[in-house]
């Protein structure tokens, strides 16, 4: 799990993806809606925002903007001076920033809930995997982080990856600086989708689940909802295999194609979508049933 274009966690589309389709002309020009298309931790990133003009819109996706450029500041795995880059760095990290230890302790929930399916400390053995290594002898070890509000500490020989639940995070995060200026109608799209209210039309957001390949597999219609989803074949290690690994085997999973999940918070739903690539059907409802709201949208 890295964040560079080539190797991002998983490639996601949104189908129909103008939220005016299904309006007729008249009322789309009645119901303006403002688009911005950005980056978040290396993936295509975008955002709708109705009622609104491209112009009026304008000072609120510099805010936007600035909170993403803050968020990988914490997250990117390829900034030396994050927080996280300094955190596997040096193994430890004191005074970690608030949103380092909200997504971390989420981890943690997580981690638990899944039985290890989720485990962020896999990050060497990603990248022994990613270099092309057959059998690298590394091991995660989540259960041994030890997380306080003044100190992270890593077990020896690890680091982490929080490219399962950090977009998810951002997106929530960029939808919170949305509702804090009074937009109550919006998707954002940072990785993962968030909508709240309605599009234009009075009716949810139409988000598609798209397959790598670009395939539209699904729809769904979000409002004040987020959908994460997760496809081990968005990217393809040098053995072949995809890029989301079970952490209790070190190897690729490929029980499912595309897992989508549901849930109020995109962070939820992003890391239970990637530990839901590695379970079975009962143990992911098992898995859900931790989390109030959570549910499948797609899998196959």
């Amino acid at each position: 799990m890295t964040q560079a274009t080539v190797t991002r966690r998983r490639l996601l589309q949104i189908s129909a993806a103008v939220p005016l389709a299904g309006l007729s002309a008249q009322a789309a020009a009645a119901a303006p809606a403002a688009h911005w298309q950005g980056v978040a931790l290396g993936a295509p990133a975008q955002i709708v925002l109705a009622g609104m003009t491209q112009d009026e819109a304008g000072p609120v996706f510099a805010m936007v903007r600035d909170e993403i450029a803050r968020l990988e500041a914490i997250f990117s795995l390829y900034q030396t001076g994050s927080a996280l880059s300094k955190l596997n760095a040096a193994g430890r990290l004191t005074q970690p920033p608030p949103e380092l230890l909200e997504v971390l302790s989420l981890s943690a929930a997580v981690w638990s809930a899944s039985e290890g399916a989720f485990d962020p400390s896999i990050q060497r053995l990603w990248q022994a995997r990613a270099m092309g290594v057959p059998d690298p002898k590394v091991q995660g070890g989540f259960g041994d982080l030890r997380l306080a509000a003044d100190e992270i500490v890593l077990r020896p020989r690890t680091a982490l990856t929080l490219n399962g639940i950090a977009q998810g995070y951002i997106t929530d995060r960029v939808a919170a600086v949305l509702r804090g200026q009074g937009l109550r109608d919006l998707v954002v799209d940072a990785g993962e989708q968030r909508a709240l209210g309605m599009r234009p039309g009075d009716g949810g957001w139409r988000i598609g689940i798209a397959a790598p390949t670009g395939a539209v597999l699904a729809q769904v219609s979000l409002r004040d909802r987020a959908l994460a989803t997760s496809s081990p074949e968005g990217t393809v290690l040098p053995d072949g295999q995809g890029h989301i690994l079970d952490p209790r085997t070190g190897r690729s999973t490929a029980r499912w194609g595309t897992v989508s999940v549901l849930h109020d918070s995109a962070a939820v739903a992003d890391a239970l979508s990637t530990a839901a690539c590695c379970l079975n059907a009962q143990d992911t409802q098992m898995m859900l049933r931790h989390f109030d709201g959570a549910a499948l949208a797609y899998r196959g």
